[in-house]
């Protein structure tokens, strides 16, 4: 069962106003309802609109974590450390990489 607002946005898709900042919303929602399948979805689309949107590329490694995803969690955590040293967001570079660093440990181990 979707949210109101999960509702509300997706009737935006395929609008003027669908890109990576809706697809992220949606992304949003669906992990805070726990359905971290869907999450990662929306939030892969939105990194494939906006490639640069390190806060995206941070939520989808955090969709793959709970949806027990490990080496694609990772993956996506070292394309979002990419993403983020080329815009210059040293805050989301720093968190995703202590991410990746602990899920390459937990694989490891």
């Amino acid at each position: 069962m979707a949210s109101p607002s999960i509702a509300q946005l997706e009737k935006l898709l395929g609008t003027p106003r669908d890109g990576a900042l809706l697809r992220f919303s949606l992304g949003m929602e669906y992990a805070k309802m726990a359905n971290a399948e869907k999450a990662a979805e929306y939030l892969r689309q939105a990194v494939a609109k906006d490639p640069g949107y390190s806060a995206a590329w941070r939520a989808l490694g955090k969709a793959l974590e709970a949806a027990g995803q490990a080496s694609e969690e990772l993956a996506g955590y070292r394309d979002g450390i990419d993403a983020a040293q080329k815009k210059g967001d040293k805050q989301a570079e720093k968190e995703m990489a202590v991410f990746a660093r602990r899920i390459e440990k937990k694989l490891a181990g």
